[in-house]
Order: structure tokens, then sequence, then C-alpha cells
């Protein structure tokens, strides 16, 4: 079976116990385990779990904030969050029938995760901070209202409405910014060395692909979703995802409360830089696998068959694809490794369209196996799919008492080749280089290629005609494909 593409490139992640430490670092869920412990039978909370008004002075106090001109609010952020994330218990008040009284506070008690913080296993931990993130992703969501009041219709409920705000498409909108932050900062299957520019970032999700100039409706557009953009990052750093910088206030002071984007000539980092953190990373690739988008990370083929191994590497780039097979061997360990490398060529065989390229990587993975692959190898000279690829890898070895291939094993390999770096979608230079490489190996080379027993010869040949630079060359492996293609029909 031919893989699968993956939608997007895989992720080297940090140890479970690496992100498990920054997530108990991260600043809102170190203070809100602090008001947890802090917390206790005289804490007063409201109905709704909230600290009452008079609390959030002590609470500050508890965290540090009494110099901070925002601290009751971040200590009544923090609180909110302990509640969310099960670190303290609240019970809500009721009245002599049972039934919720608005009027009375609740009671607080600790709750089971906040045991888990500190004696729970990383997998405890990061559980809780997910849930903190779902928290702050649903804030960051959450709309700006002058007086809540208003929104309130006679059954109590909200009248979303009046407030012109869809909160699923609102999570669906942040969720594709963290999406595409995502992609930015993948850098060949691993985290990228610099921050995204806010403006890049906005305009990834206003600026259609197929524009040239954007129009100055577009930049209006950018410059609205950067300013949207810049509050609810500002929510999302304390939780641990993101380290941000900012719009410049003084650039809002200069151009009103709307940033432009800015000029070619112009300080971008004035207009806010996000770089997603390793604790991001797995946040965002965690919320994306139960969305069930396809977030492939390196380590996930590790305890897999060869076959599903080759097939899922198809695609990765090339360290991605190195780090996956070294985790994939490093499971059997040296005394492992000759059955590796029989389980490897097994996966490999195969006249589907995805073998040439099982069979590249198969090649590409003995090498990391080692000299420890030799009796696997020599076991497949014979094999007319493995032969060839047998050969080359003794060869680069220095291998003594390699036997010469049959013309037709030399054919099939160049075609077998050919396919996989067609598949591959490499640089195209390198691949104009091989086309033209193994053509001019073999004098007659059109005179037999066609005739190679091979489900992609006609493919091959054809892709021979398109980017080999002689002319007449090319020609020849047009004709030779269209010979190839007539011959599979007859």
């Amino acid at each position: 079976m031919s893989a699968e593409r993956p939608s997007l490139p895989p992720v080297r992640l940090h140890t479970e116990a690496e992100l498990a430490r920054d997530a108990l670092a991260a600043p809102l869920l170190a203070r809100a385990a602090r008001l947890a412990r802090w917390a206790g039978p005289a804490t007063r909370v409201g109905a709704g779990g909230e600290l009452v008004e008079a609390q959030l002075p002590a609470a500050a106090e508890h965290l540090g904030l009494t110099d901070d001109e925002d601290g009751a609010a971040s200590a009544s952020e923090a609180w909110r969050l302990a509640v969310d994330t099960g670190l303290v218990d609240v019970e809500d008040p009721q009245d002599e029938d049972g039934e919720p009284d608005d009027g009375a506070e609740g009671t607080v008690t600790a709750g089971e995760n906040l045991t888990l913080l500190t004696a729970g296993s990383p997998q405890d931990v990061l559980a809780i901070w997910l849930d903190g993130l779902d928290a702050v992703h649903a804030d960051a969501t959450a709309p700006a209202f002058d007086d809540f009041a208003d929104l309130i219709r006679e059954d109590g409920t909200v009248d979303f409405e009046a407030l012109d705000w869809d909160p699923d498409v609102e999570a669906e909108f942040l969720d594709g910014v963290l999406g595409n932050l995502y992609v930015l900062s993948l850098s060949d299957g691993g985290p990228g060395e610099g921050p995204v520019p806010l403006p890049a970032l906005a305009a990834s999700m206003v600026v259609p692909d197929d524009m040239g100039e954007p129009t100055d409706d577009v930049l209006e557009q950018v410059s609205e979703v950067m300013m949207r953009l810049d509050d609810q990052f500002r929510l999302l750093e304390p939780i641990g995802i993101v380290a941000y910088r900012p719009v410049d206030e003084a650039l809002l002071a200069e151009e009103g409360e709307e940033a432009e984007p800015p000029a070619d000539d112009e300080d971008v980092t004035r207009y806010g830089l996000v770089k997603l953190t390793p604790l991001g990373f797995y946040g965002i690739r965690e919320r994306m696998l139960e969305a069930g988008v396809d977030a492939p990370a390196v380590g996930d083929l590790a305890d897999k068959g060869a076959d599903v191994l080759l097939d899922g590497i198809a695609y990765y780039p090339e360290d991605a694809s190195r780090a996956e097979v070294g985790l994939w061997l490093g499971r059997h360990g040296a005394d492992g490794a000759v059955a590796a490398a029989a389980e490897l060529l097994v996966a490999a065989r195969g006249v589907d369209q995805g073998a040439p390229l099982r069979r590249l990587h198969c090649q590409q993975a003995l090498a990391l196996v080692g000299p420890e692959a030799e009796p696997a190898v020599r076991a497949v000279l014979g094999d007319p799919e493995l032969g060839g690829l047998a050969r080359v890898w003794l060869a680069e070895r220095g291998a003594a008492d390699v036997p010469a291939p049959p013309e037709s094993m030399v054919f099939w390999l160049a075609v077998d080749t050919i396919a996989a770096q067609l598949d591959a979608d490499g640089d195209m230079d390198e691949l104009q280089e091989l086309v033209e490489g193994l053509s001019g190996q073999h004098s007659g080379f059109f005179d037999e290629a066609w005739r190679v027993e091979h489900p992609a010869t006609a493919d091959v040949l054809e892709a021979i005609g398109r980017l080999h630079r002689d002319r007449k060359t090319a020609k020849a492996a047009r004709k030779a494909a269209f010979k190839a293609r007539s011959r599979s029909r007859s």
C-alpha cells in the first residue's frame, strides 16, 4: 500500500518528564497551585466558585503581587484556573431547601489534582496542564463587553445574538491560528530557531495563497487580526505555550488602537513576535490529535513493525526520518541488529506505488544499522527486488566477495531508484542530475530500459523525457516510454 502524505511535518517533542517540569513552571499554573495550597475553610468564594472581591487582596499578597497594579486581577485569574483544573473543589452554597443560593458563599476544599501535581506522574501533571490550557483557550476566545448584565435574558440565559459572538467560530479561529503557528514554527521536523512575526501569522489567516500584492481591504483585515491576536497571546503566554513579545504600546499610540502592518523597511519586532515553547508544541499537538488532525511526532513509529516504519517515514524530512529510524533500531538493541535488518528488507519488498520509496528508506535505515546488518543483506543478493540494493550497500562498505549483478538487475535498480526519487518530491536539480547520471551510465540505456519488468518503468522513462537537458536523449526516453506502455497493454 502506498504511504499517505502526513498533513503536518513530524515534531520532535521533549520527554514527558521535561514537559511536566515546564508545565509546573508555567506562571499561571504555578500561581494556581500556590493559591490552592493557601485556600482553607476561611476562604470566601461566590456561587460560581470565584474568590469574593474582599478576598482578592489577600490572595494577591500570598502571590507576592501586592505592588502590582494588576495583582488582584492576576490572583483572580490564577484562582479560576485552580478551580478549572481541580486543584480546589468548590461546593456552591445552598438554601434550606437544597436549592442554589446565589446570595451566599460557597466552601472550598483541596482538590485531588493538587496532590497529583507533586506526587503524580509526568502524565498526571500534563493532563492537569492540558485542562488548564483548555480553560485559558476558552478565556482567550471570550468576548469583551462593557456590562454583562445587559446581555442576560429574563430566563437567565445569555443573549449571544446581541453579543454578536459565536463561541464555536471564535474557538475554531484561534485553533487555526495556533495550527498555523505550529507549522510556521517547525523546521525539518523540529522547533524552529526564531519567533514568528505577528503580522506574518495574522496574514496567514487572512491573505489568500494566490494573492500577489494585498489590497488595502486585506491589509486592514490583517491589522484587525494582529490586534485580536495581541490580546489573545497576552492571555496564552502565562500558561506556558508561547513566549510572546507584545505589540509596542508606543506604536499603538502613534497609529491609534490598530497598528498597520509594517512596511518592508520597518522594525518588525515592534509589531509583535511569538514563539511556541516546547510545551506549546506538545499542547497544540494534543489539541490537534483530539480534533482528529494527523500530527505526527518523532517516536510515534518506534514500537511499530518495519512495514509501518518505512511507510510512515516516506515523506518525513531527512533529519526526522533518521531520528525515527534511530529510535526504532534502539528498541531492537545491538543483539537484535540482524533481525532488525532482515525485517526492514522484508518490508521493502513490493510492487505497489510506494514500494520504491520504501526500498530507498530501507537502504538508508540499513546504513544506520551498521556492519551488523551484513548477514541479512547478503541473504537477499539473489532477490530480484532487493539484490541491487544489497549490492550497493555492500559495495559502499567495501565488502569482499560481492557478486556482479546481472544486467537485468542493473536496469531494474536504475528504474526503481528514479521512481523512488520521483515519489519523494526532492530537489529538482538533484533529481535531474540523478536522471542524467543513471541514464548515461549505460550505452543503449533506452533500448533495454523499456523492457524492465517494473510497474513504474513507463512513468520513469516519461520523467526522463521531461527532465533530461539533452533534447536527443529526452526524445529517446519518450519513445522508450511509449514502447513500455504499449508492452504493458499487450
